[in-house]
């Protein structure tokens, strides 16, 4: 083998290790990001069934039940509702009619299963992806309204 052809089989070699390794990273970052979702986008079946994610908006006034660690409670974006399970001990500024965030999966009754829990501090800061969600949402329902 002359030495054009042993640098062209390891330039090929060093492409298809480079090719290997970037699939292997996309695959690695794709099964560890979580979407941020509203309940209008779930309802409307803008979610994929199969894949973790983290669902926001505010806890519907009324809706929270509790059966001992199991807690049930609606979240809302003022204009669609999704209901959650939760198994756990809740943060202390979870509370009804708060900003909350819960990651986890969709079940196949359109019920949220939550893993996480995180309540949002403060009504005053939303993050600008939620914030234009729920103006969205707003809007969507005031059209919708006769």
């Amino acid at each position: 083998m002359n030495a054009r052809r042993r640098r062209a089989a390891l330039i090929a070699a060093g492409l298809a290790g480079l090719g290997l390794a970037t699939a292997l990273v996309l695959h690695a970052l794709n099964g560890a990001i979580e979407l941020y979702v509203t309940p209008t986008q779930i309802v409307d079946g803008q979610v994929p069934r199969a894949g973790l994610f983290r669902l926001g908006g505010l806890v519907e006034k009324g809706s929270l039940q509790r059966t001992g660690t199991t807690v049930r409670f609606l979240v809302t974006d003022t204009a669609r509702q999704v209901a959650v399970v939760y198994s756990g001990i809740l943060p202390d500024l979870f509370a009804p009619g708060r900003g909350v965030v819960v990651q986890g999966r969709l079940g196949p009754h359109g019920t949220f299963h939550a893993t996480q829990v995180l309540a949002k501090h403060s009504a005053n800061y939303m993050p600008p992806e939620a914030r234009n969600a729920l103006e969205q949402a707003r809007q969507t329902s005031r059209t919708l309204q006769p």
